[in-house]
């Protein structure tokens, strides 16, 4: 027990009037801690002197010992906590490692509303999803900019669209949000609709271009951005973003004839099922139907311009002729074949369905032709 001080020596050291002393006692216990050799009884020993210097009136002492048990599996709950309510020199290295830590410690301590806390914690590896909804709730833009480029950090959807709701105008966080390996659809598309509104800005004021144009350059970026975001959608995620988009007014018939064109038929389906609020099953059936009153009548419920039933019919037939071939990048050449097969029936449309076509789906029809 030799590297075990005795409780004469802590009596000793803690009456040491040098905060130097302590300082260098509270190094040597933290590493006395994780020293697997150790009984029980020499462990509670030092897990005891811990607990005395984490009371210490000196900073110094009390920092010296959350420095060097920042990653202490052993350091006992009670301290770790105390420790993490320190002051901020004291209490960040803790916060920032230590795995002893309970979410529910986590959480309370960003309700504290310390920005320092709230930033370092938003960046602790494999962050749960408790601690990350409440710093999307109640963090300030650093903490959550620094959530948002935590890449190991769990943050639920309904997170995601907190943090659009509290900073989508603040580039800070918006930036690292884009930046994160994956988004599910709903977030992604208001994203894309708030840079299409700094964008549009942007030229109306830099540009000299008109609003109505500046909008339709906009809304067609913004469409293929959309557009882009199906290839892996599930059906419950296809539903939510288009349900989105509907009610705020963003579900236009552009946007349905180009991903419908781009082969996605299923955004074109729920599209339809959702404007004419019918089941999605009936939508099915009446889309695929052989005929032509099925989708035509659908398409008049809908709304949907009269020159796009022309459109949506070749595109409907050409996908039943097309299908994924099972490859690498199968959903890519899909779509192309798609347009490709769309463009070659030309001939076959009246001028003022292909003109409609070419006007809408510009971005994408233009390089595939």
């Amino acid at each position: 027990m030799s590297s075990i001080l005795t409780q004469a020596d802590v009596a000793k050291l803690l009456a040491e009037p040098s905060p130097l002393v302590r300082t260098e006692l509270a190094g040597k216990m933290a590493a006395q801690i994780e020293n697997p050799s150790l009984t029980e009884a020499e462990l509670s020993m030092a897990q005891d002197i811990v607990r005395l210097l984490a009371h210490d009136v000196e900073t110094s002492v009390r920092q010296a010992l959350a420095e060097n048990l920042r990653s202490a599996h052993r350091l006992s709950h009670d301290v770790a906590l105390r420790l993490a309510n320190d002051i901020e020199k004291v209490a960040l290295p803790i916060l920032e490692h230590s795995s002893v830590l309970t979410d529910d410690d986590l959480v309370r301590i960003v309700q504290q509303g310390v920005a320092a806390k709230q930033t370092i914690i938003a960046g602790r590896e494999g962050l749960a999803a408790p601690v990350s909804r409440i710093l999307a709730d109640v963090g300030d833009v650093e903490a959550v900019a620094r959530l948002m480029e935590n890449t190991t950090a769990h943050i639920p959807e309904e997170s995601l669209n907190k943090v659009v709701d509290r900073f989508g105008t603040q580039e800070a966080v918006t930036e690292k949000m884009i930046r994160r390996q994956t988004l599910p659809p709903t977030v992604t598309e208001r994203l894309a609709t708030l840079v299409a509104d700094t964008m549009r800005d942007y030229l109306v004021s830099h540009h000299q271009l008109s609003p109505a144009l500046a909008s339709d350059i906009v809304m067609q970026s913004r469409e293929r951005a959309v557009v882009g975001l199906t290839e892996k959608s599930t059906t419950e995620e296809l539903e939510k973003l288009i349900l989105q988009m509907h009610q705020h007014g963003r579900l236009t018939p552009s946007v349905i004839v180009r991903a419908l064109c781009m082969g996605d038929v299923a955004f074109f389906e729920i599209a339809l099922a959702v404007i004419t609020q019918i089941p999605l099953v009936n939508a099915r059936i009446l889309i695929h139907d052989a005929g032509q009153l099925g989708l035509k009548s659908l398409c008049e419920r809908a709304k949907m311009p009269a020159n796009l039933f022309p459109v949506a019919r070749t595109a409907i037939d050409i996908v039943h002729e097309t299908d994924l071939d099972g490859g690498v990048s199968d959903w890519t050449r899909y779509r192309a074949r798609v347009i490709e097969r769309v463009l070659t029936k030309y001939e076959d449309m009246a001028a003022e369905d292909a003109d409609y076509l070419l006007d809408k789906l510009g971005d994408f029809i233009r390089p595939a032709a």
